[in-house]
């Protein structure tokens, strides 16, 4: 799970860095006020640390054309996620008009095991979305946007703080092509301080970046380039030379993602399987706007009860009066294919039409469960790819569990948040099927439903990056946990 939210937020800054935003609070846009960048072409290395632990560098390259502007960003990292070391990288091309407004943009993000290719052009008020596959099979997708939408160098390097004084800000509209939505992105100037660069000092602007309630900060020169950055998980970037950011990178213990996400527990719990409730106080994050209460779960004043549900004599699915909620949890998604005649195939294999809910709902979780190696892996989920590779983490099982599900007619959503696992909760992924009522199943563990340490935060794989403000700040404390 951490990998993913990893990727997700890393390729939601890149879209930062690249600026495709909207209107401002203000409803400035496309204001040349805005717009630091000179007529030069600019190039930036960075490196990429994890605490004080290199593991990546970041290549940057703005060049005039005759078209606008060209902009040009490759990443290198190895991560290390649950003790496996995976190379991984991100590609960015991006081309604008004169007038700074999006012209297209191409980004791939390789792996060692998987690709994702994404390519945006932007006609009118109309973004057409090219999603194409290892297998090279392309998807379009066309989003209608109700604001034009500008891609300049940067809501970073493009913003000229000239006018501002410590304490302003302006919020972005900034859209995010891998959940296909518009989230706001609040800067702010904090102060004027000199850091050392490359072995000089710098006079710089300090601004935060505030991205889903999870700041992030960035130091800008006096040309408006983005000399350092901080933000989740223990990242960094610092400028470096050339020669610096190639340099060899030697992985050391202790880099572990997985491992620094997750949060300790402050008691040992013994076979979460046989709980049949929990209770926990949660503390440290805004809670607003999380998926806390619901179903199983129950939320108030700070302390949550998980009820394990049970699987028997359920109520029969209702064909009437259907909510929209589950009637959207049938429909395909650009990443949970379920009208693709290879899932819907695969699908028939393993269920027949007159088993019942509960019988196709355990079958094709025993499926997934036994036919996907447990690994982890850096990427976007995508239930075709994960059934031809058949491997994958949490995310991977949940994705290609929801396009069986739907394929086979059971209502089916994809769930996150954390689990417990030797004294410690880790950010995991499961699922919510509709079997007459809304029931979790997790295909990595094997469990319909799953055990009550599944705390659900939120539903939706499009809201799997808002995770991400809780890393290093929640805290959790088991107030009961009974059989």
């Amino acid at each position: 799970m951490i990998g993913t939210l990893f990727g997700l937020i890393f390729v939601f800054l890149l879209t930062l860095r690249l600026g495709i935003w909207e209107k401002d609070e203000t409803g400035d846009r496309g204001d040349p006020a805005f717009h630091a960048l000179t007529g030069e072409d600019r190039e930036i290395w960075m490196n990429i640390f994890q605490q004080d632990q290199k593991i990546g560098y970041v290549h940057r390259q703005i060049f005039k054309t005759l078209e606008g502007y060209k902009i040009l960003e490759s990443v290198f990292m190895q991560i290390n996620s649950m003790g496996m070391v995976q190379d991984i990288r991100f590609k960015t091309e991006g081309n604008l008009h004169h007038d700074w407004t999006l012209s297209s943009f191409d980004f791939e993000l390789l792996s060692s095991l998987f690709r994702f290719k994404a390519k945006g052009i932007l006609k009118e008020k109309a973004l057409s979305l090219f999603i194409t596959s290892a297998s090279g099979s392309e998807q379009k997708i066309t989003l209608p946007l109700k604001k034009g939408i500008h891609l300049s160098t940067g809501i970073l390097e493009a913003l000229n703080f000239e006018g501002l004084e410590p304490g302003n800000s302006r919020v972005f509209y900034v859209f995010d092509p891998m959940t296909t939505a518009e989230r706001p992105v609040k800067v702010m100037l904090l102060t004027e301080e000199t850091i050392l660069v490359m072995g000089r000092q710098e006079r710089v602007k300090k601004v935060s970046v505030d991205v889903m309630g999870a700041p992030q900060f960035a130091w800008i020169g006096k040309d408006g380039a983005v000399l350092r950055e901080e933000g989740s998980l223990g990242i960094r970037l610092e400028q470096v030379t050339r020669d610096e950011a190639l340099q060899k990178i030697a992985l050391l213990p202790g880099t572990d993602l997985a491992e620094f996400a997750s949060i300790p527990a402050n008691k040992v719990i013994d076979d979460v399987e046989q709980l049949n409730e929990l209770k926990l106080r949660l503390e440290g994050i805004d809670v607003r706007d999380l998926s806390l209460n619901g179903g199983r779960q129950f939320f108030k004043d700070k302390v949550l009860t998980i009820r394990k549900e049970l699987a028997s004599n359920l109520p029969p699915p209702s064909t009437q009066k259907v909510s929209e909620e589950i009637k959207v949890s049938l429909e395909p998604t650009p990443f949970i294919q379920s009208d693709h005649p290879e899932i819907q195939a695969k699908a028939r294999e393993i269920v027949s039409p007159d088993d019942s809910g509960v019988t196709k709902a355990n079958q094709l979780m025993k499926w997934v469960n036994e036919n996907v190696q447990k690994r982890p892996v850096l990427s976007v989920p995508n239930a075709l790819e994960i059934l031809h590779n058949r491997v994958g983490d949490c995310n991977e099982h949940a994705v290609l569990l929801a396009a069986l599900c739907r394929a086979s007619g059971i209502p089916a959503q994809v769930e996150a948040g954390l689990v417990y696992q030797k004294g410690r909760f880790y950010y995991h992924a499961w699922n919510a099927l509709y079997l007459g009522q809304w029931i979790t199943a997790d295909s990595v563990m094997g469990q319909l439903p799953a055990d009550v340490t599944h705390i659900r935060f939120v539903r939706g794989t499009e809201r799997q990056i808002d995770l991400v403000r809780m890393i290093g700040r929640l805290k959790i404390e088991i107030v009961n946990d009974s059989k």
